[in-house]
């Protein structure tokens, strides 16, 4: 069942690059007490998430934490290896969080999860965007194509903040 409006997210544990090398992060620690937008990607350095989808968010960054967003993270069925390489080349390292989700779990538990396989990518996240605020989903917006970041991108999450 995909999570919806209102629902608490279940708890997960990411890892996530930083300048002290690899930590992890949980669910708790991320979104406890704050007000997060979390967006999703099908794959790190693919074509419609490194050329539109991340660099919106990156670009309205100072915009969108400046209507009261505490942390912005992106999130990937990819290994912490592949999401610090592309926090380092898309200029958003130490920005926002690259969040991987090596095994899916996150992305399984809130039913966001896609079979890619027809395209050689295989398991992988749903594209979407989220407001959470104290853990609990304020906003969803889930694309109808992979390959689309129109509803779950910066522009529309600005329009809902």
């Amino acid at each position: 069942m995909t999570i919806a409006i209102g629902d608490k997210l279940p708890a997960a544990t990411f890892k996530e690059k930083t300048a002290d090398g690899p930590v992890e992060i949980t669910t708790e620690q991320l979104f406890a007490g704050k007000r997060v937008v979390l967006f999703a990607v099908p794959g790190a350095f693919t074509p419609t998430c490194s050329l539109n989808h991340l660099p919106g968010y990156l670009e309205n960054r100072d915009t969108i934490l400046g209507k009261g967003v505490d942390d912005i993270a992106v999130l990937a069925v990819n290994d912490w290896h592949v999401m610090g390489a592309w926090a380092q080349s898309s200029g958003g390292f130490g920005k926002i969080h690259f969040l991987a989700d090596w095994d899916a779990g996150f992305t399984k538990a809130v039913g966001l999860d896609a079979d890619l396989s027809a395209g050689g990518l295989g398991l992988r996240s749903k594209r979407y965007s989220m407001l959470v605020e104290d853990g609990v989903v304020k906003a969803l917006n889930v694309e109808e194509s992979p390959g689309q970041a129109t509803v779950s991108g910066a522009a529309a999450m600005l329009e809902l903040l």
